[in-house]
């Protein structure tokens, strides 16, 4: 297995067929959700949104555009993290799918600092949002298509980006391959999962990135649990 991984995979997602979805893809958010929990998704995006905040002076003004946002559950903790920070934080979720719209409609149909759009990365406007995010995101992407990808994520942001994403692991792999057969049936889970951490990333991989980007410095940094947190700036 660890042979296996030593390169990213290129196989699709059942998730990145447009054409399917319905019932069985709702369901398989709802799963997915349990296992952002169990594997703790949502603190490298938190670790990272710090990060690009406190270096543009900790406004107590903030908007965050989540891209391919699925759920958008992992930004329960930001609100939590804008609560005790006393800042006015202003979301939105955007995702292609109708299902991971309506998914993140039910989840925060409560709050008003959250707004949910179905729509795509490679039409947003420039300097849509402070920061842009992307959790569990760019692994959607091979390594011809990410470049661009995360350009159109900076062209998004005033402030910058962070990206969350899943470290290609040996050990990632079984956790996620043992967890989703513990918690669902699903066919997406069941096949993504293990896919998903397949099609993750190395060190190698961001500074490879970084060097395309004309970022050589790329900061990105290890975070439980089997995460990546990437932050560009674009100061």
């Amino acid at each position: 297995m660890s042979r296996g991984l030593r390169n990213r995979a290129s196989a699709a997602e059942l998730m990145d067929d447009f054409s399917a979805g319905g019932s069985e893809l709702r369901e398989a958010l709802r799963h997915l959700r349990r296992l952002n929990r169990i594997f703790a998704a949502s603190a490298p995006t938190v670790h990272g949104v710090k990060i690009l905040w406190a270096q543009a002076g900790k406004p107590r003004v903030l908007s965050i555009l989540d891209i391919g946002a699925g759920s958008g559950d992992v930004n329960k903790r930001l609100l939590k993290w804008a609560d005790e920070e006393r800042i006015t934080l202003a979301i939105r979720l955007v995702d292609v799918t109708e299902e991971a719209c309506e998914e993140a409609r039910l989840i925060f149909r409560d709050e008003p600092r959250v707004q949910v759009k179905r729509g795509d990365l490679f039409a947003m406007p420039a300097e849509n949002a402070d920061i842009v995010t992307g959790t569990q995101f760019l692994h959607h992407f091979d390594d011809r298509e990410l470049p661009n990808a995360v350009r159109s994520m900076l062209n998004a942001s005033r402030l910058g980006v962070v990206i969350n994403d899943i470290h290609r692991h040996w050990l990632a792999w079984a956790a996620v391959w043992l967890t989703t057969r513990l918690i669902s049936s699903n066919r997406y889970i069941l096949n993504d999962g293990p896919l998903s951490v397949a099609k993750g990333f190395r060190a190698k991989d961001w500074q490879k990135l970084g060097y395309t980007l004309g970022i050589p410095g790329l900061s990105y940094r290890w975070r439980p649990l089997f995460r990546y947190a990437v932050v560009i700036s674009k100061e």
